[in-house]
C-alpha cells in the first residue's frame, strides 16, 4: 500500500533510454527496412546483447493467455497428418501473438513453455497520435499513451526475449502470414559502443533484496575492467513533497526524511519498528557520499564496493542497519574515513532539519531525468539492460558495450565462460597475484640493493681498519665480507 501510495502521487514517467535493439524483416525482400520497425522492448527477459536471432515467425492466432498452448495453429499453415491435424510450429521460431487479455509476462512464458525463441506481441490498439493507424482502423478507442511492457512481478523466470509491434505493422505482417506466406525476422541487440571506455550505471536502494546479491558479488568484475569502464551507483529515492508527505508528515509516517521531502518505501512493511523508510533514505545518503569521496574520480571505487558489501554482511538486518555502532564498524572494515562521510552527509543539508539536502535533490532529479520505472534498473552506455540483475547478464552487456577491438581481456576470456562469475573472480586473482609478485620483486630487489649498499659501506670501513692493520686481508673475500 505504501509502494502505491508513491506511484499514484507521482507523475506519469516514460522509460528513456538509447534504443539498443532493432527489428526488421529479411524474407520476403519487399517488406525489409533500411532502419527497421517501430518497437518497444519488454523491461523482462533476456536479450542476447551483441547478438541476434533469425528466425521464421509464426502467428498464434490468439492471445495466448490459456498456459495450454496449442501449437498446431496459426499461420503460415504446416502439412496435416491423416487425421488432418497441422504440425507443431517448427523449432526454432519466433512466435507473433495478440495483445490483450492477460499481462505480457503471462503471454511470453506461456510462449517460452511452448519452445519458442522469442515474442512479438501485435498491438491490437492504435496510438491516438498515429493517423495513419486511426485512419485504416475500424473506429475502436485509442490509447493516449504507448503500452509499456512491464514486468508483472513474476517475470524472473522469463529467458527469451520479446518485443511489442505497432499495430499497422503488425497487421501487415499478419496478412502475409495469413497468406500462408513464410516471413523470416530478425531481432537484434547491439548497445551504443562510442569509444572503448564503457559507462554503466545501477539505480536500486540499500534495501533492495534483488540487488543485494550482486552488489555483494560484482567488485571482481569492475576490478577486472579498470579504467576500461566507468561505474556509477543511484539511490533511488522518492518525492515526498509530489507525494504529500511533507503537506502532512503523518499521512507516510517514518517513510521520509527532512520532514517529509525524501521518502523510500518499509522494507519490511512494519511501520512501527524495524528498517523504517528515512532509515533506507540515510544509508542511501551515505552510500552516495563514500562513492563521491572513493569512486567518483576513477570510476571503479573499491572502497564503496567493501563498504556495500561489508554492510550487508554485518548490518543488513534491523536493528543493526539503523545502529551507528555497526557503520562505523563497517567503515574500519572497509578502510573509510568515516568522519569525512559523516561531514559530508550533514553539509549536504543532513536528514532531520526541515530543509533541502542538496545531494538528495540531485538525486530526485536524476531519477526525472532518466525516467526510472523499475527498480534495479542497470543501464550500459545509457541503454536500459533487460533481463534479471545477474552478474553474467550485466557483465556480457558491458563486454557488448565496447568499440569493436578495446574490449578488456576480461571480456576475450570470460564472457562465453559457462561459469561467467568464477572465470571473472579467477582473472582478478591472478591479475592480483601478478600485481603481489611484482611488488615482491621490486621489494627483494630494494632490499637487496639496500643489502649491498649497506655491505659496501661496511667493506670500505673494513678496508680502511685493514689497511692500518695487515695487508693479508686485502684480498678478494675481504672486499666480499660485508655482502654475505
Amino acid at each position: 500500500q505504501v509502494l502505491t501510495l508513491f506511484l499514484t502521487a507521482s507523475p506519469a514517467v516514460s522509460a528513456k533510454s538509447v534504443k539498443s535493439s532493432k527489428l526488421n524483416i529479411h524474407i520476403p525482400q519487399n517488406l525489409f527496412r533500411s532502419e527497421g520497425y517501430d518497437h518497444r522492448e519488454s523491461l523482462f527477459g533476456s536479450p542476447p546483447f551483441g547478438s541476434s536471432i533469425v528466425q521464421n515467425i509464426y502467428y498464434a492466432d490468439s492471445d495466448l493467455c490459456d498456459p495450454n498452448v496449442d501449437t498446431r495453429i496459426g499461420f503460415p499453415e504446416r502439412p496435416r497428418d491423416d487425421n488432418g491435424v497441422m504440425q507443431s510450429w517448427p523449432s526454432p521460431y519466433i512466435l507473433m501473438v495478440d495483445r490483450g487479455d492477460c499481462t505480457f509476462v503471462k503471454k511470453v512464458r506461456n510462449a517460452q513453455r511452448a519452445g519458442a525463441a522469442a515474442v512479438i506481441i501485435a498491438d491490437t490498439s492504435c496510438l491516438c497520435s498515429d493517423q495513419d493507424c486511426l485512419a485504416t482502423s475500424d473506429g475502436s478507442e485509442c490509447e493516449s499513451a504507448e503500452p509499456i511492457l512491464a514486468d508483472d512481478g513474476s517475470g524472473a523466470d522469463i529467458s527469451i526475449p520479446s518485443f511489442l509491434m505497432f499495430k499497422v505493422d503488425a497487421d501487415a505482417i499478419k496478412a502475409v502470414l495469413k497468406q500462408n506466406q513464410p516471413i523470416q525476422m530478425e531481432m537484434s541487440w547491439a548497445l551504443p559502443a562510442p569509444d572503448d571506455r564503457v559507462e554503466y550505471d545501477l539505480w536500486t536502494t540499500p534495501a533492495d533484496e534483488v540487488s543485494k546479491y550482486f552488489l555483494s558479488n560484482f567488485k571482481d568484475a569492475a576490478l577486472a575492467f579498470g579504467h576500461s569502464a566507468y561505474f556509477t551507483p543511484h539511490m533511488y529515492i522518492y518525492d515526498g513533497v509530489k507525494s504529500g508527505c511533507q503537506a502532512d508528515e503523518s499521512v507516510c509516517e517514518n517513510l521520509c526524511t527532512n520532514h517529509g521531502r525524501y521518502c523510500a518505501t518499509d522494507p519490511d512493511n512494519d511501520l512501527k519498528q524495524g528498517i523504517s523508510g528515512a532509515d533506507v533514505v540515510k544509508e542511501s545518503l551515505r552510500r552516495i557520499c563514500i562513492w563521491r569521496k572513493y569512486g567518483e574520480a576513477n570510476g571503479v571505487g573499491l572502497q564503496w564496493w567493501n563498504y556495500v558489501a561489508q554492510f550487508y554482511s554485518r548490518c543488513e538486518k534491523s536493528p543493526r542497519f539503523q545502529d551507528e555502532n555497526c557503520v562505523r564498524d563497517v567503515y574500519r572494515a572497509a578502510h573509510i574515513d568515516g568522519d569525512a562521510i559523516e561531514k559530508c552527509m550533514q553539509d549536504s543539508g543532513g536528514t532531520e532539519a526541515d530543509g533541502l539536502n542538496v545531494i538528495l535533490e540531485s538525486a530526485l532529479e536524476d531519477v526525472q531525468k532518466r525516467g526510472v520505472v523499475v527498480m534495479p534498473s542497470a543501464y550500459v552506455n545509457t541503454a536500459v539492460i533487460r533481463g534479471a540483475l545477474t552478474f553474467t547478464n550485466v557483465f556480457d552487456a558491458i563486454c557488448a558495450g565496447f568499440a569493436a577491438g578495446t574490449a578488456p581481456d576480461v571480456c576475450t576470456r570470460c564472457v562465453s565462460n559457462p561459469d561467467t562469475q568464477s572465470c571473472v573472480n579467477a582473472s582478478t586473482g591472478d591479475n592480483r597475484g601478478a600485481t603481489m609478485a611484482g611488488k615482491n620483486k621490486k621489494k627483494k630487489k630494494d632490499k637487496g640493493a639496500k643489502g649491498a649498499g649497506q655491505g659496501n659501506k661496511k667493506n670500505k670501513k673494513t678496508k680502511g681498519k685493514n689497511k692500518r692493520k695487515k695487508k693479508v686481508f686485502q684480498g678478494p673475500d675481504a672486499a666480499n665480507e660485508g655482502g654475505h
